[in-house]
């Protein structure tokens, strides 16, 4: 409020000033130039009528002094009459009649020609006029004297009005921008009540939006930032239980098997073996689990190093299907492979070769016997796009934007059959993140799932 009003009312003040300035320079000029007018006008009326030529005819000079007090008082100011050696041969307030005096104005309409000036501390206004005769020659000088000190009443009493008006003007102002404030400061303060409150804990806090301003755009704004707040805070919850749920199953087993041979006496050694493979195995799941979780982690946080360089991707997608094939003929699945271009882009190799081979194995694992998987390859100018398409029993519209969260499952128990952690993914999805692709899925139920990946040829490194 303090600066709104600063920056309103100092121009303000500013402007007052600036406007009297000029109102008393205007009828200053004025008063000047009106002044020397009447100088030029009384010293040619003296010219003309030749009285310096003959001084020593009183009738004349008597006509001459009737005539200048009579336009001395129809103008309002004194005049003085002198001749070119600065004797005073005439004054209508007859102070300085008959005496020799020298004043700069006279001086100078004499020497130089004609002058004006206005004398601030005595609110005087001179004006002079040289006299020439009828050979041109300057015989005298007439000085008007005026005072001002009307001009200085009426310019304080447009002051005291300006004054009036401004007061008036700053009070209504202050006015209006403290019910401004109050309309601008109040929505915040329902804003910072409200992140107040989320600070605390209470992610489920709203700004109720009564406008349409831009107030309602930052309310807006605000809303949709809490609601992910609260979804990263939800997910957060549902990745610590669902991390504590698989670490707990394959623990429990470890800890059952573990139990079943340790209380058990005269165990054959088949047993111990046995068992001890069983154990092995839940280590190996529990170490790949622990294994992705950090991957994952080192991703998220992008502190994991890329080794960016330009990759065939028709020789990593080769790779990969060849070393898959058997996998897919065990499962009874065609697994081909459709590249229609030769295609380089900047990559961390190992990176991108696991990401492509976690979408190629999920589809070979969730495809029946006799189906199909493709992988195609294509690009553009910018980007290369690989696609693994398979006629699996796909994924259902309400699970598909789910499917790359970690440790979700479409089907579990399938999941834990074939030895999936439900990281693999969640991997391929911050893989592309760190690349600066995307991912894209495209499924029906017992139709099969299409996901293609987006990859930029040139690596921005951001």
């Amino acid at each position: 409020m303090i600066i709104f009003l600063v920056i309103t009312i100092v121009p303000l003040v500013f402007h007052f000033s600036t406007i009297m300035t000029s109102i008393k320079t205007y009828f200053q000029e004025d008063r000047e130039s009106q002044l020397l007018d009447a100088a030029n006008i009384l010293a040619g009326y003296i010219s003309k009528n030749n009285y310096f030529e003959k001084m020593d005819d009183s009738t004349r000079w008597q006509l001459m002094d009737s005539e200048i007090y009579e336009k001395s008082k129809e103008g309002g100011f004194r005049v003085l009459v002198f001749d070119n050696r600065l004797y005073c041969v005439n004054d209508t307030n007859y102070m300085h009649a008959g005496k020799t005096i020298s004043v700069p104005e006279v001086v100078h309409a004499l020497t130089k020609g004609n002058t004006v000036r206005t004398y601030q501390e005595r609110k005087t206004t001179y004006a002079s006029a040289s006299i020439v005769n009828s050979n041109s020659d300057v015989v005298g000088a007439v000085l008007l004297v005026s005072s001002v000190d009307d001009i200085f009443m009426s310019v304080a009493e447009i002051q005291s009005r300006l004054i009036m008006y401004t007061a008036l003007t700053s009070v209504i102002m202050g006015f209006l921008v403290l019910v401004f404030s109050q309309f601008l400061i109040d929505p915040l303060k329902n804003v910072l009540s409200v992140v107040q409150k989320m600070s605390e804990g209470h992610l489920e806090q709203r700004i109720h939006l009564t406008s349409h301003d831009e107030y309602a755009k930052l309310g807006r704004a605000f809303n949709e930032m809490a609601e992910k707040l609260e979804k990263v805070d939800r997910t957060r919850a549902e990745f610590v239980s669902n991390v504590s749920h698989e670490l707990k199953t394959p623990l429990s087993s470890m800890k059952v098997l573990s139990e079943s041979i340790l209380f058990q006496d005269d165990v054959p050694v088949e047993y111990y073996r046995e068992f001890l493979q069983d154990i092995n195995s839940e280590v190996d799941r529990l170490t790949s689990i622990v294994k992705d979780l950090l991957q994952l982690v080192k991703l998220d946080q992008r502190e994991i190093e890329m080794n960016v360089q330009m990759v065939s991707l028709n020789k990593m997608i080769s790779e990969i299907v060849k070393r898959l094939a058997p996998l897919a003929e065990q499962n009874g699945i065609e697994l081909a492979c459709d590249v229609t271009r030769e295609v380089y882009a900047e990559v961390d190799e190992s990176k991108m070769a696991s990401a492509i081979s976690n979408l190629v194995d999920n589809a070979i694992k969730y495809t029946p016997d006799k189906g199909k998987v493709k992988v195609g390859l294509d690009a553009d100018h910018q980007n290369a796009f690989v696609t693994v398409q398979d006629t699996g029993i796909g994924i259902s519209e309400e699970d598909q934007s789910k499917v790359f969260d970690r440790f979700y499952r479409v089907d579990k128990t399938r999941d834990r059959e074939t030895g999936g952690t439900g990281l693999g993914l969640s991997i391929t999805h911050a893989t592309m993140l760190l690349h600066n692709g995307s991912i894209k899925l495209t499924s029906k139920e017992n139709e099969g799932s299409s996901f293609v990946l987006r990859i930029p040829i040139h690596h921005s490194g951001t």
